[in-house]
């Protein structure tokens, strides 16, 4: 209630209208107290129904689907995968396959329903925790799922390297639609012969990626990746939170944070002070990385390593 109002003293608008109107019986479905009317009052006119054919010819709102990705096709270099640890498309199933299956099986089941999209943020405190490494095997262990799109977006602006990584080309990226209206975000993303896995470059680079990211447009162009389209899944690799803001910014656009903790290596106070740039933004879970089980710990590869696997 605004302190200045000369009606200070009669209550707020919501409470002198609650001392005429009965506002729980409208909520059961009854409406306003009735009132008396004189009988010498015309009856109030009734305006005559639609007709029937109108109504049904009046056709419903068209829902905004997200454009196909148009971009251009590249390989994925699958030896530069083997090469540099990451998890191969299609290979036998190994312990580390295993663990990502079973992250991927959790976080699907937080993205259902969530109000916030299918975004998942992969961050970290400090640079050399893992976080490309679990953001990129994060992304090929969810591209295996049957009907889903995966798009994995390069945004460590400052240091970008997802398609080195996986063999790729890069071009214009997530920075230049940022930047530019006239660029086509879907036009910038390329589509792999995995068909199931896309990837946004991170684009030109500049000194302003915080402003950007924070502005209205980047909301708008993740709708257009994604609107109508429940299917798709967006991974972020974002720069350490530590050591660059546009993580934190990044973070009010997602619906978890998968803060990526390298085993031994990352501090307690480094993790708090990188938790403490989530707060109120995503869904924050810590991700192990860099672990060793001991002999008695689960070894998952062993049972396909058998003949099991189908």
């Amino acid at each position: 209630m605004n302190q200045h109002s000369s009606i200070k003293g009669r209550g707020s608008l919501i409470e002198r209208a609650t001392e005429i109107y009965d506002f729980n019986a409208a909520l059961r479905g009854r409406g306003a107290p009735a009132v008396d009317v004189p009988a010498d009052l015309p009856p109030a006119p009734v305006a005559p129904p639609a007709p029937a054919a109108l109504v049904a010819d009046t056709p419903a709102a068209p829902t905004f689907r997200a454009p196909a990705w148009t971009g251009p096709v590249q390989a994925i270099d699958r030896i530069k995968l083997v090469e540099d640890g990451f998890l191969r498309p299609d290979s036998a199933v190994t312990t580390m396959s295993e663990e990502f299956r079973l992250l991927k099986r959790d976080l699907l089941s937080q993205l259902q329903n969530n109000p916030r999209g299918n975004r998942i943020l992969v961050c970290s405190a400090h640079s050399g925790d893992g976080k490309t490494f679990c953001a990129i095997n994060l992304a090929l262990s969810l591209a295996a799922e049957k009907d889903r799109e995966i798009l994995l977006v390069d945004a460590d602006f400052g240091k970008p390297g997802i398609p080195a990584q996986l063999g790729l080309e890069a071009g214009p990226g997530l920075m230049d639609a940022l930047a530019d209206p006239m660029v086509a975000i879907e036009d910038c993303v390329i589509r792999t012969d995995i068909p199931s896995l896309a990837v946004l470059p991170a684009g030109q680079r500049s000194n302003n990626d915080t402003e950007y990211l924070a502005s209205a447009r980047t909301e708008q162009l993740l709708k257009r990746l994604t609107d109508g389209r429940p299917d798709r899944i967006v991974i972020f690799d974002s720069p350490p939170l530590l050591a660059a803001s546009p993580a934190a910014v990044l973070a009010s656009h997602a619906a978890i944070a998968l803060l990526v903790v390298r085993a031994d290596k990352t501090p307690d106070s480094a993790l708090r002070d990188a938790a403490g740039l989530l707060r109120g933004g995503a869904q924050v879970q810590l991700l192990l990385n860099a672990v060793r089980f001991n002999s008695g710990g689960r070894r998952f590869g062993s049972y396909y390593a058998k003949g099991e696997a189908q």
